[in-house]
């Protein structure tokens, strides 16, 4: 494959590099930034697309097998990122475990002296299977469980359970709640537009099931 404009660093580059573990059939693109290579953790058979930030700092990103993060999502690691098994984080995605508050009653900034600073903290644990969709964003302290999917946009504030038989709604602000039978058309679509997470299927099905499955699968009460 040709390509103009960067190239993919494989798994030696990597390790070379300095990070801290490297599996086999590791791509990351050479114009992504990575902080604190000594608390980057790699599994096996993955892929990081082009202007993708994985900022380990001090603490700690771990990314599992075969999980592919596309282009210019953002990790911020500080408090820890653990990334499981068969993860994509789309396009735009943000995860962060360190957050100011901005209700006004401390300063925010990464400039102003800690004592004058309100900050909430927590590390972000994101089960096997999870897609993440474009441009959404988790907040510190979250875990999502194995088998979810956060539609497209989403902002993740507290903690996804695991599926259960009615999968678990978000919705956007200002979005319409979408209430359909399980399986139509109109569910499918609540799914990409980001207003449904969660597939309503065993997490082990995940395995075994083609994505137009899974969507299939969503329902709603």
């Amino acid at each position: 494959m040709k390509t103009y404009g960067g190239r993919y660093l494989e798994a030696e580059e990597l390790a070379a590099l300095g990070c801290r573990d490297v599996g086999r059939d590791v791509r990351v693109h050479s114009t992504c930034l990575l902080v604190g290579l000594e608390n980057l953790s790699f599994g096996s058979h993955i892929r990081v697309d082009a202007f993708s930030s994985l900022i380990a700092g001090d603490g700690q990103i771990r990314v599992g097998n075969h999980n592919h993060i596309a282009a210019y999502a953002f990790l911020s690691g500080a408090e820890g990122i653990e990334l499981g098994d068969f993860v994509g984080i789309s396009a735009g995605a943000r995860i962060y475990t360190r957050n100011d508050d901005y209700t006004g009653e401390a300063l925010t900034g990464p400039t102003i002296p800690e004592a004058f600073l309100k900050i909430t903290k927590g590390p972000v644990a994101i089960g096997r299977h999870v897609v993440v969709g474009a441009g959404s964003i988790v907040l510190p302290g979250c875990n999502i469980a194995e088998g979810t999917t956060v539609g497209a946009l989403s902002l993740v504030k507290s903690s996804l359970a695991q599926p259960g038989p009615l999968g678990n709604l978000r919705r956007r602000p200002g979005a319409p709640v979408a209430r359909s039978q399980p399986g139509s058309a109109r569910t499918r679509t609540a799914a990409q537009r980001g207003e449904l997470t969660c597939p309503a299927v065993p997490p082990n099905s995940l395995r075994l099931l083609p994505r137009i499955e899974i969507l299939r699968s969503i329902g709603t009460d």
